[in-house]
């Protein structure tokens, strides 16, 4: 019987017990079985806790304005799986998808796969068969036993470390740092773009042998009213372009690709022009995104919360200015209203899914007492027309998680077209 894509991704949510089981073994057995180690692209690795995916974006960017075929892995997506694997720009399509699920099954046996584990094996198919030079590859949890890290990158770079996925990766910065410099090899380049890292990321990256390159040491970057300005001992560039993303937090995340790409050129040459024309080009769905009078924003932990907050704070606010809100359950949540506070002036709270999803009178009592009108709906429609009877000509924010963003994504172009 064929099966539809929604056919395969229905299946894959039901083949292995668990949502996130972390580890190498499976994945890598399939992968052989495929023949995936066997020949590969030049392959790029990014991590972090926020900002690999912007990254990932732009580093995808610089290569295909330098002529080079580039494949594109990333999670999760926001509206349609096919976001996940993009090649030379354009997402995959269904066929292409089911393609590699079917030969991923051919070979699997009785490999209990997760869901995100058939997903990787499928984009690193993908890209074998399209022959791209570049592949560029966004961890999705962690880092050391993430099943990215399967494959031996030619450089890695992680954009920050803060406290999320603590029940997976530890509790404090050491212990996720530690996990997260397990996509470095030894003698490779390997790219740290967090102006402040932990003690564990260092330790751990010295002891994989990695060529360490950090921000603020090696390679950093001062904004100027043009743009920024890029610089290493021995090369600088001026008078670059702000991202397309905007922020400070984007420009160092912008800053570690750069070294990133400088620190493969002699396997993968990038002119300064490519750079220069991908900056700008940079956007993402979902991150600080305006659609009329909303802001969609996916960030979802803390340090996402306060980089939200210094893009609202420089935008200003002339009218009042209402937070929809959807959260995971395990997921900072007074810590990230905090962050925001002083950002807006009435919560609407709104109810995600089983089983991560919380209900809004849960998330309500997780963030304790506001000083601001606060109000629960069921459901992502009830939430919008809440907010938008609250704000009057203010705007709309929505954040919290991608599953919140997407919700509301689907429902404001129809019901509320400015």
């Amino acid at each position: 019987m064929t099966r539809t894509l929604h056919d395969w991704l229905r299946w894959q949510e039901t083949l292995h017990g668990r949502a996130i089981d972390l580890g190498l073994n499976r994945v890598r057995c399939v992968a052989a079985r495929l023949g995936l180690p066997s020949a590969r692209p030049l392959t790029v690795t990014i991590g972090g806790t926020n900002g690999k995916g912007s990254s990932a974006h732009l580093a995808a960017l610089i290569y295909r304005e330098a002529g080079h075929r580039v494949g594109l892995y990333t999670s999760p997506h926001l509206l349609h799986y096919n976001e996940r694997v993009r090649i030379d720009g354009v997402d995959v399509d269904d066929q292409s998808l089911c393609r590699a699920f079917e030969a991923i099954e051919r070979v699997r046996a009785d490999t209990p796969l997760t869901y995100f584990e058939y997903g990787t094996l499928a984009a690193l198919w993908l890209f074998a068969a399209a022959e791209v030079d570049v592949q560029v590859l966004e961890v999705g949890l962690g880092g050391r036993l993430d099943a990215v890290n399967l494959v031996d990158a030619d450089a890695a770079l992680v954009t920050n470390i803060g406290l999320d996925h603590t029940d997976w990766l530890g509790p404090d910065r050491d212990s996720i740092g530690r996990e997260k410099a397990g996509i470095f090899r030894a003698g490779r380049p390997a790219i740290i773009a967090d102006p402040d890292p932990p003690a564990g990321l260092l330790d751990a990256a010295a002891a994989t042998g990695a060529v360490l390159r950090r921000i603020g040491v090696d390679f950093g970057c001062t904004a100027n009213a043009q743009g920024f300005d890029w610089w290493t001992a021995q090369r600088r560039l001026g008078g670059l372009p702000a991202p397309g993303l905007r922020g400070p937090a984007q420009l160092r995340n912008a800053a570690g690709v750069i070294a990133l790409v400088d620190a493969l050129q002699q396997r993968c040459r990038v002119d300064e022009a490519a750079i220069r024309r991908a900056l700008p080009r940079l956007y993402l769905p979902g991150r600080c995104e305006s659609r009329g009078r909303y802001l969609l924003d996916v960030a979802h932990n803390r340090e996402a919360a306060e980089v939200l907050a210094d893009h609202l704070r420089a935008q200003g606010a002339a009218a009042p200015r209402v937070l929809v809100l959807g959260m995971l359950a395990d997921k900072p949540h007074a810590a990230f209203v905090d962050a925001l506070a002083g950002c807006f002036d009435a919560l609407i709270l709104v109810e995600l899914p089983p089983p991560r999803g919380m209900s809004a009178k849960a998330l309500a009592a997780a963030i304790g007492p506001r000083h601001v009108a606060l109000q629960c709906c069921e459901n992502m429609a009830a939430a919008l027309a809440a907010a938008r009877a609250r704000a009057g000509d203010g705007r709309i924010v929505v954040t919290g998680s991608f599953l919140t963003v997407a919700a509301a994504a689907a429902l404001i172009d129809s019901e509320d077209p400015r």
